[in-house]
């Protein structure tokens, strides 16, 4: 199914915004979700320019483990341009952008490099046991993580035919494992696993999933996003009218 198909069966058209953003692009708001996005993007115009940059950015068991270190930071971006990107970059815009309106731009870009860190981590660990078994590259692995918490943080919330993203969210991860499972890709799939408890582990430490006590770690409250400027002139607007009111209803007491 297309994208605008399953975004149109969302309860929600569009996901509410986070009230704050790091800055402006001229109408464009710049929140910690749609900067990832941008930066990706950047990522396929560079390696469509230049093809060798996708090779040189990707997480690769040999070069990465005589030195090329660097890589551990860039294989998010060792990625093109392909219709399949495209809808994958949307859904993590959508649950992206919903995960932020929760918790705020400062909690988000902290998820996100979290995210990374978890995944990298479990790569790393996985990889110095059997050099030949992980490989990194692309956003996709990261947009399928924030996928996952956005399911958990959402279990009921009906997708295309209505059926709840709990089962929509298995069904994705039971592909995945039953994929890695029948090409043998014993490393991929533990360090996909391990990648995994430690999203939920820092999803937890950044205010999601607090219903899931299962997952240790105690979830931090989070203060509430500031309001930006033109809800404060709304607000103060509001209140202008609301003492007109008060004032009007007085007046009228005094004549009766």
């Amino acid at each position: 199914m297309g994208a605008s198909g399953m975004l149109g069966a969302m309860s929600s058209p569009w996901p509410k915004p986070s009230s704050e953003s790091w800055f402006r692009i001229g109408r464009l708001e710049v929140t910690s979700v749609m900067f990832a996005i941008l930066i990706t993007v950047a990522s396929w115009v560079a390696g469509a320019i230049y093809q060798p940059l996708v090779l040189a950015l990707a997480f690769l068991p040999g070069p990465t483990f005589t030195g090329q270190l660097w890589r551990l930071a860039t294989w998010p971006l060792a990625d093109g341009p392909s219709f399949t990107g495209v809808l994958n970059l949307l859904f993590f815009w959508y649950v992206g952008t919903e995960l932020e309106g929760q918790i705020g731009r400062r909690r988000m870009a902290w998820f996100l490099g979290g995210v990374w860190l978890a995944l990298t981590l479990a790569a790393v660990v996985i990889g110095l046991a059997a050099p030949a078994a992980v490989a990194l590259y692309g956003i996709g692995l990261i947009e399928f993580a924030v996928l996952l918490v956005w399911v958990a943080e959402n279990p009921r919330r009906p997708l295309f035919f209505n059926i709840p993203a709990w089962v929509f969210g298995s069904v994705l991860l039971g592909i995945q494992v039953l994929t890695l499972v029948a090409t043998r890709g014993w490393g991929t799939l533990l360090s996909l696993l391990l990648g995994l408890l430690g999203v939920a582990f820092i999803a937890k430490r950044q205010g999601l999933l607090a219903d899931f006590t299962m997952i240790p770690g105690k979830a931090r409250g989070h203060r509430p996003a500031r309001p930006t400027a033109a809800a404060r002139a709304e607000a103060k607007r509001s209140s202008g009218r609301a003492s007109a009111r008060a004032r009007l209803d007085d007046l009228l007491d005094r004549i009766n």
